[in-house]
């Protein structure tokens, strides 16, 4: 029996994870195939349920359900409890349990553009969604002392806020509205900016205008392709050091590998199939639609046309 693993978002199309995955199972000879599943919130229990088939693997989440997906496992480990948010699913028997490996990958993009400098202490994250709260986790749990928090939606910001008040107690962790004068005070102060929104998926869009980016500051970009967004241009412009998404989606993503099958993730394997995808585009199983049939974008998701070749944070 050939094993499945499913990647559940809305929209899933454009998403590496696929070609990653798939070219990890084949290089072990692990008999499985990975599925992309665009699915809307309203089928997203559904989808959830067909999980506990015996020839599920496990899945990946992403925009816009890593939240939603929460209370439809039955245990949670210490970083998916932590964040309030799922990028994996794996089996133990026949109980589905939730995972955050983006804290983890995080982490890796983070040590690599600070390199051997003194971790930076103050940082500004632009948005409220799951892959915010994953990094909010690893800079509380690295030691920052303020972190401030921009969404368009600033109630959505508050609630990311009250969801790490206990963990987050002895550092000044708030929420601001996303006003050009307010964030520009902000990065004034700053070491870190962090951009966890889908803002940048298209050319020449960018979460920061050009000429509020101060110079010697730190810049990761949580999107991965295209690999350098209108947002790190500028940041390079503005003589800040910078980082794209794609190690975030390299590490959680073989944590994930190694979660779902029990043996080492064939790291350089994945990397290899992320160089190729970028240069010569994905080839991927079709995308197996919701019953509305449709993979438009949704708005409140942020996401990018689902035949577009943009790819944003973490999966």
């Amino acid at each position: 029996m050939t094993n499945r693993v499913v990647l559940i978002g809305h929209p899933v199309a454009h998403s590496f994870s696929g070609a990653m995955q798939q070219a990890a199972f084949d290089a072990l000879e692990i008999d499985a195939r990975y599925e992309l599943w665009d699915r809307r919130q309203i089928d997203l229990a559904d989808a959830i349920a067909e999980l506990r088939g015996d020839d599920f693997l496990g899945a990946n989440i992403t925009i816009p359900h890593k939240e939603h997906v929460v209370p439809l496992v039955d245990r949670l480990t210490d970083d998916a409890a932590a964040t309030g948010a799922v990028n994996v699913i794996s089996r133990d028997g026949t109980k589905l349990v939730g995972h955050n490996t983006d804290v983890t990958g995080f982490k890796a993009a983070l040590d690599k553009v600070v390199g051997r400098q003194k971790m930076p202490r103050h940082a500004v994250v632009l948005g409220a969604g799951g892959a915010s709260r994953a990094v909010v986790s690893a800079l509380i749990s690295e030691g920052f002392q303020r972190v401030v928090v921009f969404n368009r939606h600033l109630h959505r910001a508050e609630g990311l806020v009250r969801h790490f008040n206990r963990s987050a107690s002895h550092m000044d962790l708030r929420a601001m509205p996303w006003h050009e004068s307010v964030l520009e005070a902000e990065l004034s102060k700053t070491k870190l900016v962090v951009n966890a929104t889908a803002v940048g998926l298209l050319p020449g869009e960018t979460p920061i205008p050009a000429e509020l980016l101060p110079p010697d500051i730190f810049v990761i970009d949580l999107i991965y392709n295209p690999p350098l967004t209108q947002l790190l241009k500028d940041a390079a412009a503005a003589r800040d050091t910078t980082l794209g998404g794609e190690l975030m989606l390299l590490q959680q993503g073989a944590r994930a590998f190694e979660m779902w099958t029990g043996r080492p993730a064939p790291v350089e394997v994945m990397q290899a199939e992320l160089d190729r995808t970028r240069e010569f585009g994905l080839r991927q199983p079709p995308v197996s639609m919701d019953r509305a049939g449709g993979a438009a974008v949704d708005p409140a998701a942020g996401g990018a046309p689902a035949g577009g070749a943009a790819a944003g944070p973490s999966a």
